[in-house]
């Protein structure tokens, strides 16, 4: 009768409990089909096998491909760890270089392995913080009207980016940590919600239709060729703010582009229209 003896194997970095019916180390190695030729075995291959059992760890000759360098080698070791098979292998790291796979791993026969060279280096940037809007609806400002109530300001962090060359190839920069300066703040503006008057004492009377044709072809969305002049009066921009128009004239509905031109008409006449303001005369 020949007794089973428990083994507590670890044969290149995985671990199994086995069952052997072989007296010695050799035997069961052999029992279980381990290549023992420049193997690193933890017991000699003559130590004894009791019927309690051993515990044994195994570590084969493996082939290891490095590419470090520009150059290709190939070593044989019974490593257990890559960084003990470079440091077969005569490879040495040094500052932030490493590896493509974890140093700390098993290297497995037949591997091929990088080392990869890094330098690196931090940048601190001062970056703008963009601020939020906020509109809010004013039933005492008309319709179109937009007034800031207040200004936004642009907020100010510093930013430390890691810069690295890996193998002489630049990565793209990684933001490492932030540091807000300055916190934004949200610019606020009231938007009108009242309705434009249609009329203007004093200038209800003109004949804004034949105006507009001659200013702008009657058309509302008219841009004249310097981009200066817009909207079926040509409003200027600073003209049509002035006015308590927002944004661009040529944007504006065609009621408020009338409604601000007669508000122009009462406060300087037909002179902002020096040709064809003759026009408003029926």
């Amino acid at each position: 009768m020949r007794y089973g003896r428990p083994v507590d194997l670890t044969l290149d970095g995985s671990r199994h409990r086995v069952w052997t019916t072989a007296r010695t180390v050799q035997g069961a190695l052999r029992q279980f089909g381990v290549r023992t030729q420049g193997a690193e075995i933890s017991l000699a291959p003559s130590a004894a096998i009791g019927r309690a059992g051993i515990t044994l760890d195994v570590r084969t000759e493996r082939g290891i491909t490095f590419l470090a360098d520009g150059e290709e080698q190939t070593v044989r070791t019974n490593a257990s760890t890559v960084l003990e098979a470079l440091g077969d292998a005569g490879i040495e790291l040094g500052g932030l270089d490493t590896t493509s796979v974890p140093m700390e791993s098993f290297p497995r026969d037949g591997q091929t392995i990088t080392v990869m060279r890094i330098t690196g280096r931090e940048k601190v940037k001062e970056e703008r913080i963009a601020f939020d809007t906020v509109r809010h609806q004013d039933p005492e400002l008309t319709r179109g009207t937009e007034v800031v109530a207040r200004a936004g300001r642009t907020g100010i962090r510093r930013v430390t980016y890691r810069l690295r060359t890996v193998n002489g190839m630049r990565e793209k920069p990684r933001r490492i940590a932030v540091e807000v300066l300055r916190h934004p703040r949200k610019e606020i503006i009231r938007v009108g919600t009242r309705p434009l008057p249609r009329s203007v004492p004093g200038a209800d009377h003109l004949d804004w239709q034949a105006l507009a044709q001659c200013e702008s072809g009657g058309r509302p969305h008219a841009v004249d060729a310097s981009g200066r002049y817009g909207g079926l009066y040509q409003f200027d921009h600073h003209t049509w703010r002035g006015l308590g128009g927002s944004g661009r004239p040529q944007d504006a509905p065609a009621e408020e582009q009338t409604f601000r031109a007669k508000k122009l008409y009462i406060s300087e006449g037909a002179s902002p229209w020096p040709f064809c303001g003759r026009k408003l005369a029926r």
